[in-house]
């Protein structure tokens, strides 16, 4: 599975026109196919390294073994924009099964009714989806009571940090609390004059992973009250979060030398990204880094913890921000039942689970996958198999608005960064009334 950052395209789909809720007509499929007849099922999804495409072609051919009677065309690297224009269309060269990079549309999958209601299929194989599936990753496939997607593999975010530097700065461990990050970023940033040469931890908004909804993840916040209102400005939350970002960029040199030493970085999948090169001595990302990096052989040791939690929390640590693929199957589809046995062999035959795991080096999406024995035993990866099973992990929940409460927040945390915003609480109070006024406009 690519990195997020191939994946997550909230803005880019925004401007595709990809908000459904309140103008889609889905075409109409059917569930009363005879899933042991002949068929040729449509499975679009978004995979395109070839080691990746290879991984799922052997998955697919695994259940076809197990299927004669179905035969699977797969085409990937589709994204959502491409799959809903041509759900909208129906027609005999839909999709059937479909898969999404970005949880932040579920909202919009199954309030829009593009993507069937899983609940029925679950049921009728016998399936407890709570005792298949983390309670988090179920909650990013599910939008007010409609079970329309099931988890395809996670992602974990974690603490990569540069352990040779840790020993050369007297540092024992990774930080576990934001004080005690705080002090080791801090430690860890070299200077020349007011030039910032290494940094410690770089918070800034805009480098690579960092979006503030993943560092924001490690307080566990509410983005939405018990009606459905945004109440960013009501959590208490929110303003510890960017109160304890700007600290830690302050004990750095602040946002401004920070900022120039991150344009002075290569590409993110490059040799020449900020951790590669040793221009960061920690770093956020995800499990797949871990791959890269053994492949990629820096001139440094490296490590992965969790990431540090609020000092009121510490009893959280091993926390972080959760995601991945989702998949479902298309309303359009008129091979709803053979569908099914594809989505359920992909999504909850733990040995197809385990093993397209540790071929792509994701996280396993079922309880079962997750202690498995077959899976990677490498310390580095096991760590986001830790994260994962933290019952304090959190994932964005979902939105009818699918990600424009995400990049609202994201606007908005670029200008907090950059000291635009003199008044933090009426500026949360601000964004509350923007996502609110974008959610009501969605539904109508």
């Amino acid at each position: 599975m690519p990195p997020p950052r191939l994946r997550a395209w909230p803005a880019a789909l925004l401007a595709a026109g990809l908000l459904l809720s309140g103008c889609a007509n889905p075409s109409v499929g059917s569930a009363d196919d005879d899933p042991k007849a002949p068929v040729t099922l449509k499975f679009w999804h978004g995979w395109s390294e070839p080691g990746e495409v290879e991984a799922l072609d052997r998955s697919i051919e695994r259940f076809e073994k197990l299927h004669p009677n179905i035969h699977v065309d797969a085409t990937g690297n589709v994204n959502d924009a491409t799959v809903n224009q041509a759900l909208r269309a129906g027609g005999d060269k839909a999709p059937d099964v479909v898969s999404s990079f970005t949880t932040n549309n579920v909202g919009q999958y199954c309030d829009s009714g593009m993507w069937v209601d899983l609940d029925p299929f679950l049921k009728k194989s016998g399936i407890d989806k709570k005792k298949v599936f983390p309670r988090t990753l179920l909650d990013y496939t599910r939008y007010e009571g409609t079970q329309c997607a099931l988890p395809l593999l996670a992602d974990a975010f974690g603490l990569y940090y540069n352990k040779d530097a840790f020993a050369e700065a007297g540092i024992e461990r990774p930080p576990r609390t934001m004080s005690e990050f705080r002090k080791v970023a801090a430690k860890l940033t070299e200077r020349d004059g007011d030039r910032i040469e290494r940094a410690g931890f770089m918070p800034n908004f805009r480098l690579y992973q960092n979006s503030p909804d993943r560092l924001f993840a490690q307080w566990g916040p509410r983005y939405f009250d018990a009606h459905g209102k945004a109440c960013l400005a009501k959590e208490p939350r929110t303003r510890q979060f960017f109160r304890t970002m700007r600290k830690l960029s302050d004990a750095q040199g602040g946002y401004r030398a920070l900022e120039r030493l991150r344009q002075s970085f290569g590409d993110e999948m490059s040799k020449q990204s900020g951790f590669m090169t040793g221009k960061l001595a920690m770093h956020m990302d995800g499990e797949w880094r871990g791959l890269m990096l053994k492949e990629a052989k820096p001139d440094f040791d490296w490590g992965v913890a969790p990431l540090p939690v609020p000092d009121d929390q510490a009893e959280t640590y091993g926390r972080g921000y959760l995601t991945g693929t989702v998949a479902g199957i298309a309303h359009s589809s008129k091979h709803q039942n053979a569908a099914w046995e594809l989505l359920k062999f992909l999504t909850t035959d733990t040995d197809q689970v385990v093993s397209f795991a540790n071929a792509i080096h994701n996280v396993p999406s079922t309880k079962a996958a997750l202690s498995s024995p077959r899976l990677d035993a490498d310390p580095a990866f096991r760590t986001f198999l830790r994260i994962a099973k933290n019952p304090h992990s959190q994932a964005l929940p979902p939105s009818t608005t699918g990600g424009q409460y995400v990049t609202a927040l994201q606007d908005f945390a670029y200008s907090v960064e950059a000291g635009k915003v003199s008044d933090l609480g009426a500026g949360l109070r601000e964004l509350d009334r923007q996502i609110d006024a974008d959610t009501l406009q969605a539904r109508n």
